[in-house]
């Protein structure tokens, strides 16, 4: 059981936990990640690590409410526990002092790129930032990226925040504006992964994209996250995350995440529907503990 010592939502839906893992706090690095399990009837859900503190035992680990599990953990709060936590797993990310990088970070994808663009700014690096998402309301972290970056962009698709448009808008002109970039790091939406490594080719930037795709048992025996690089099979969770970006198959990994998508909309379809509280008369919602949330709902959406 591993206790989660604070938990606060960013935005709406994305929520940030830090959970007392003092084994993994001491040895993970930029880049890995770990897979967690809610309950003992839950599934296995990989999450990059956002962050760690050997000194309090902390790792922390941002996680979007997006299907059935990730939104049944964004339901506990802090003091309740996580049953599994298993990691660092996965190769770090290849750290040094490239010159001008650039980290592009869609959506939630911020959480993983952030402590990246922070040890490539301890490595002497000249940090370029460009963040993306919908609103401003879904930006997060702003101010720890603006802490370890020479230069921070964010964009929205609304125009409501930074520069209106995609994040790969931004690069264009980067690169068209400077021809001395040497290093993208890309984390975000397969989309997006695929657009910013169209934009570097013709310039031939050393770009690298994070791949989180849909992993079980993070160790590879299972071949969930199988991924085509430069025409031969890898897999994420051991392989990488981390890969050439030029080199990758966005097309095939597009329909591998695709593949499963029925039936998480099914699962997902039948959590909210168990997701009912009782209401007493004065209206007031009951609040179970989070053991009681975990057990109850997971055992509805089971049925």
């Amino acid at each position: 059981m591993f206790k989660i010592v604070e938990a606060r939502f960013l935005s709406a839906d994305v929520k940030m936990f830090r959970l007392f893992a003092p084994r993994i706090a001491r040895k993970q690095k930029p880049g890995q990640f770990v897979i967690l399990r809610a309950n003992d009837h839950g599934e296995r859900i990989p999450i990059t690590i956002a962050g760690s503190n050997e000194f309090d035992g902390t790792v922390t680990v941002i996680i979007q409410g997006i299907g059935k599990t990730t939104k049944l953990i964004n339901l506990l709060e802090t003091g309740d526990f996580i049953l599994d936590v298993v990691g660092p797993l996965g190769k770090p990310s290849h750290i040094m002092n490239y010159g001008k990088v650039v980290v592009v970070g869609g959506g939630v994808g911020t959480a993983i790129a952030y402590p990246i663009a922070k040890a490539l700014h301890e490595a002497g690096n000249h940090v370029t930032t460009i963040v993306g998402a919908k609103t401003r309301d879904l930006l997060i972290l702003e101010d720890e990226m603006r802490s370890v970056c020479d230069c921070y962009y964010p964009t929205t698709d609304d125009g409501t925040y930074g520069d209106k448009g995609m994040v790969t808008d931004k690069l264009r002109s980067l690169i068209a504006s400077d021809s001395a970039i040497n290093y993208v790091l890309a984390i975000g939406p397969i989309p997006m992964m695929a657009a910013v490594a169209e934009t570097t080719r013709p310039a031939k930037i050393e770009t690298v994209v994070s791949l989180n795709a849909v992993m079980v048992d993070g160790t590879g025996m299972c071949g969930g996250c199988r991924v085509s690089i430069a025409g031969k099979s890898a897999f994420a969770c051991v392989d990488g995350p981390e890969f050439d970006a030029h080199l990758v198959d966005f097309k095939s990994l597009g329909q591998r995440s695709a593949m499963y998508q029925e039936m998480e909309q099914a699962s997902l379809a039948r959590f909210q529907s168990a997701f009912a509280e009782p209401v007493k008369e004065n209206n007031h919602r009951c609040r179970l503990t989070g053991d009681e949330r975990l057990t109850n709902l997971d055992a509805a959406c089971s049925a």
